[in-house]
């Protein structure tokens, strides 16, 4: 999408012009055949209201959008609004025919104007690639935003948010590919493309690597591919040289059939998204990158396929991870926190940071316990918490803090081994979590390093349209760590 801001209005518009008008005094201004068709059609400035008519503008007869942004009183209310604004506009003229639209930016201020800019980018974003039977009413015609009398300083607002734009679409990307196109080889290869250029720097372990680590853990999931792991670090430096970084770890299961504890085939398609924690990772640092952000981060993701060929492993084995403990694999399809557990141990001991977020698509329980309108929240840092708390309601990617603790951990005893990695059949996403949490280590103090670990597993995939997304890929968590980042700068 190209945004062209103008230094004075058009001579004469030829695209649709979208006005932003509030719930509050709508009809103000505007031509009297305008207001009688959006009263007609029950317009009344609600935040994502779209009405658009015909107007005589001096001797021009065009088309002319009415846009509602609500009345929200609060900042996380006025940022929801002006995106769902942005989102509606993507949504009526992607497909309208026309190739330019036209916003009338007055009244907004720069980082409003900002907003609805970003919702318009993050909501046109679709996988079409392919497609290739589209009929021509079908395919995307909207190519260019022209924005006039805007406020000082929006320019600079949008350039800013261009950075957020990216790695949510990065991220898109990575999780819409199908297996047979993204799996950890290639996944490696596009990191190392669309991060050439960027300052961060990329080491990629490989499966000899990760052995002589001793990551028998995550080598245990892949063990039935044929397609080789792949661990990747990403490491971006643009805090203090003596600052410990903070570090994000991210699921990255290309593929999940659930190894011998075969899933059942209905719905198996869906996990090629078994990697949206590692694509969200990658997009968050791509985000910081772009923005040049003023913190030391390194990002660790795990990328593994699982499989049920002969040599998969088997419910009952004992796997040694890198940590030194030992675990009894009960079911082979709670494979993501066997890949977690080494990449956590790998980013403590190689990097030993400050704080550490993990996201993952781990569990159906934490959907079950919250649908599809948040993340789960673990953590064993309460101001940790509250501030990805605060990130995520202020940038859309919603959390709600879940309870761990003893009573939660005894469940995943094992009488043969350190730990198993299932529970049993209730509170599934805590025992994940608490199966997690016994990798977190001490210092010679014995204090853990704050740590959060996110289920994303329902938030990652949407199968309706979103103010900010379409159906598909939603970019879940690079907002969200793009602010928490923010907030520590």
């Amino acid at each position: 999408m190209i945004v062209t801001f103008l230094a004075s209005p058009p001579a004469s518009v030829l695209a649709p012009v979208a006005r932003f008008v509030a719930a509050d005094g709508w009809e103000q201004g505007l031509p009297a055949v305008i207001v009688a068709g959006a009263k007609a059609a029950r317009f009344a400035g609600r935040a994502g209201q779209v009405f658009e008519g015909f107007a005589d503008v001096d001797g021009v007869i065009g088309r002319l959008a009415l846009v509602g942004i609500g009345g929200g009183d609060s900042d996380t209310d006025r940022r929801a609004s002006l995106e769902k604004a942005g989102g509606a506009l993507a949504g009526k003229y992607r497909t309208s025919g026309a190739t330019q639209l036209l916003l009338d930016g007055a009244g907004l201020a720069a980082d409003e104007l900002a907003s609805v800019l970003l919702a318009l980018r993050l909501r046109l974003w679709k996988q079409d690639g392919y497609r290739t039977t589209l009929k021509d009413e079908e395919k995307a015609s909207l190519e260019e935003i022209l924005v006039m009398n805007a406020a000082d300083g929006a320019q600079a607002a949008w350039e800013a948010a261009t950075a957020i734009a990216e790695g949510v679409e990065f991220t898109r990307e990575l999780v819409t590919e199908p297996a047979n196109v993204l799996y950890p080889e290639s996944f490696v290869e596009r990191i190392r493309q669309r991060f050439a250029g960027t300052g961060v720097d990329i080491r990629v372990l490989d499966e000899k690597e990760m052995r002589s680590l001793g990551m028998g853990s995550l080598l245990g999931v892949a063990q039935g591919s044929a397609r080789p792991p792949r661990m990747v670090v990403l490491e971006w430096r643009g805090g203090a040289a003596d600052a410990a970084p903070l570090a994000f770890v991210g699921k990255g299961v290309t593929f999940d059939t659930g190894g011998i504890s075969l899933k059942p085939g209905a719905g198996m398609e869906d996990m090629k998204w078994d990697m949206g924690g590692a694509g969200a990772v990658s997009g968050a640092m791509l985000t910081l990158a772009r923005r040049k952000a003023k913190a030391n981060v390194v990002g660790v993701l795990g990328l593994v396929e699982n499989m049920p060929d002969g040599n998969a492993q088997r419910p009952g084995d004992v796997v040694t991870s890198m940590s030194g403990q030992t675990i009894e694999v009960i079911n082979t399809d709670a494979e993501g926190r066997l890949v977690l557990c080494d990449a956590l141990t790998f980013v403590q001991r190689e990097y030993k940071p400050a704080k550490i977020v993990d996201l993952a698509t781990l569990t159906g329980a934490i959907i079950m316990s919250l649908a599809h309108e948040y993340a789960g929240l673990f953590s064993n840092d309460d101001a940790l918490s509250a501030d990805l708390t605060k990130a995520g309601a202020a940038t859309g990617d919603k959390l709600w803090r879940m309870p761990m603790g003893p009573v939660y951990d005894k469940m995943i005893d094992s009488p043969i081994a350190d730990m198993k990695n299932v529970g049993g059949r209730f509170g599934g996403s805590i025992t994940a979590a608490q199966f997690l949490a016994r990798y977190i280590e001490k210092d010679a103090d014995g204090k853990q390093t704050p740590w959060a670990h996110l289920d994303i597993a329902g938030t990652v995939w949407t199968d309706k349209p979103g103010a900010t997304w379409d159906k598909g890929a939603t970019g879940f968590g690079v907002r969200l760590l793009d602010s928490l980042v923010r907030e520590a700068e």
